[in-house]
């Protein structure tokens, strides 16, 4: 699927609409800034705290919600999701495949499994059981479950292992750790997947309360704009 440039510029717009607090109280739509990803993709909005983002070869969701509510602490926890397009061999994406970007410009690759043990991250795994959005809103070809084994506790049945076979059936949802210098912050975070030809950069942000507060007022709206601006051709 070809997507004209227009089209992802709109749903890079619309997707990080959650500025300008004198917008807010002059009650007019909020000025956006526009997160660039620096490579062709198109982006969507699954809800406050799910991103999509997804190019001709490979395709990724992210759930972040208790990333947001982990601002200054040295884990960060997000529930991820990959496939590939229709039409697209497989693929074996491995670990190193991985990274994130925080708002100062670094990039941080997934946590050894050896220090995520060591960390006994049991604590931010309870709190993730009540703190999560569902990010089950993969393509209508991937009808398969398929896990995502990068981590795993030693008190877990499954076996971790470095590397998962994406195919254009298969949903494949794990969650993935990252050890945070100096803790989470506030601000522009972008998750990288590598897939074999390109690189899809899921954008999310890492709200205060005031832009929690925005984007939830605006939320139907936004969704609507992008819904629109996705909508096949016919």
């Amino acid at each position: 699927m070809k997507t004209p440039m227009s089209l992802a510029v709109l749903g890079l717009l619309l997707l990080s609409a959650l500025a300008a607090p004198a917008a807010a109280q002059s009650g007019q739509k909020p000025t956006v800034q526009i997160p660039q990803p620096g490579v062709s993709q198109v982006m969507t909005l699954e809800g406050n705290f799910v991103r999509v983002a997804y190019n001709n070869e490979g395709y990724a969701i992210l759930g972040y919600k208790l990333a947001n509510l982990s601002v200054g602490e040295e884990w960060m926890l997000l529930e991820v999701g990959v496939t590939l397009r229709e039409g697209v061999p497989n693929y074996t994406l491995t670990r190193d495949a991985v990274s994130l970007e925080t708002p100062d410009g670094k990039t941080i690759p997934l946590a050894p499994l050896e220090d995520y043990r060591k960390a006994n991250l049991q604590a931010l795994e309870n709190r993730e059981r009540v703190s999560r959005d569902s990010i089950n809103y993969f393509p209508t070809s991937a009808t398969y479950a398929c896990r995502i084994g990068f981590f795993s506790n030693v008190a877990d049945r499954a076996m971790p292992w470095d590397q998962v076979e994406l195919s254009s059936n298969r949903a494949c949802t794990g969650r993935f750790y990252f050890q945070i210098p100096g803790g989470i912050a506030y601000g522009q975070h972008w998750l990288n997947v590598k897939f074999e030809k390109s690189l899809v950069r899921v954008p999310f942000k890492i709200l205060t309360k005031e832009e929690e507060k925005l984007l939830s007022k605006n939320y139907k709206s936004i969704k609507k704009q992008v819904d629109e601006a996705f909508k096949p051709k016919k």
